[in-house]
């Protein structure tokens, strides 16, 4: 190759992601994360109604494959930041991200493979605490809030200035 690069005048580029565009956020994760709970629940309120099988058999293979392209998004999503964003001097500072990146990756897993909401309700802690390290990183103060919608878990969010 390095004769062609040579030959063509192939100059070296690199960039700390596919597109650098310097936009990282764990938000989308977080919801995400906050979709699975709330597919599950209603997973459990289908199976519990009064519908006709097929209308059940409908709505919960619907739900199914929404909670599992979200576990899947979040997976995404941190592997994105984690990858793309976290530099060694931040690892230094918060050692444990590793360890919660690979716990995050579990867990969507976990989701994806079953439908037990405590699995999904410790996603979004996982997840928040990924938040807080994000945010502490870029030197901002977060908060902890209900989230305004169902199924009303707690996300974290930067603090407004």
């Amino acid at each position: 190759m390095n004769i062609f690069e040579k030959l063509l005048h192939i100059e070296e580029v690199s960039a700390h992601c596919d597109v650098p565009c310097g936009i990282y956020d764990p938000f989308p994760a977080q919801i995400a994360a906050l979709t699975t709970v709330r597919m599950i629940d209603q997973m459990t309120d289908i199976l519990a109604s009064d519908h006709s099988e097929m209308e059940k058999l409908n709505t919960f293979t619907r739900l199914v494959a929404v909670k599992e392209e979200h576990a899947e998004k979040v997976k995404h999503e941190i592997r994105v930041i984690w990858g793309d964003f976290i530099k060694a001097d931040q690892i230094k500072a918060y050692p444990q991200i590793h360890e919660l990146t690979h716990e995050i990756m579990q867990l969507g897993s976990k989701v994806k493979q079953a439908a037990k909401r405590e699995d999904a309700v410790k996603l979004v802690e996982k997840v928040n605490e990924f938040a807080k390290i994000f945010w502490a990183i870029k030197g901002e103060e977060t908060v902890e809030m209900e989230a305004p919608y169902k199924p009303n878990l707690k996300l974290v969010y930067r603090k407004a200035k």
